[in-house]
């Protein structure tokens, strides 16, 4: 199979093989581009994200698909599932707002406090040490959508490097080879 690819790419003359690589950055540059789109459109740092554990079932399970927004002027509500970062740790997590804490002065703050709808405990032991509640700045976005395991592929990549690769790679070789 790889000797029949590699042959490809040795038929090719300099011309096609740079045409290849060339279209190999457009695909590339496209995905960034339709990226940062996203971000700008649902004002979101991460507008798309994967569940990574079983901290939410049966609302969400490993490997689910999340689509966010986070627009800042729509208030968080008790009962909104939120993806939020903590100082420290650089995977976000989604988890349930349980509560919210608002002071009453005219710069009200609105502090609120997240726990996964399968863990039994809330979540101040996952937050960074002496904070007992979130606030706005913390959040990544906000669930608005879902599809079923679509995220497996990443989970999958990144427990296993070597299979990371190899569809790296993999894809690699179709765009250097395909001619169309």
């Amino acid at each position: 199979m790889f000797q029949g690819i590699f042959d490809d790419v040795k038929r090719m003359n300099k011309r096609q093989f740079f045409y290849q690589v060339l279209s190999f950055g457009m695909i590339v540059s496209s995905a960034l581009m339709i990226w940062k789109g996203l971000m700008v459109v649902t004002g979101s740092e991460s507008p798309i994200v994967v569940v990574l554990s079983g901290s939410m079932e049966p609302a969400f399970h490993r490997g689910d698909l999340l689509f966010l927004t986070n627009y800042q002027e729509e208030p968080i509500r008790v009962g909104e599932i939120v993806v939020f970062k903590v100082e420290g740790r650089d995977i976000p997590i989604v988890h349930r707002v349980l509560k919210l804490h608002e002071k009453g002065d005219e710069n009200s703050t609105v502090k609120f406090l997240t726990k996964g709808d399968n863990n039994s405990v809330d979540d101040r032991g996952l937050y960074a040490p002496g904070q007992l509640w979130l606030t706005q700045k913390d959040v990544v976005g906000r669930a608005r959508g879902f599809l079923p395991y679509v995220g497996m592929v990443t989970i999958y990549m990144n427990e296993y490097p070597k299979f990371k690769y190899l569809v790296l790679a993999c894809l690699g070789m179709y765009v250097l080879v395909h001619r169309e």
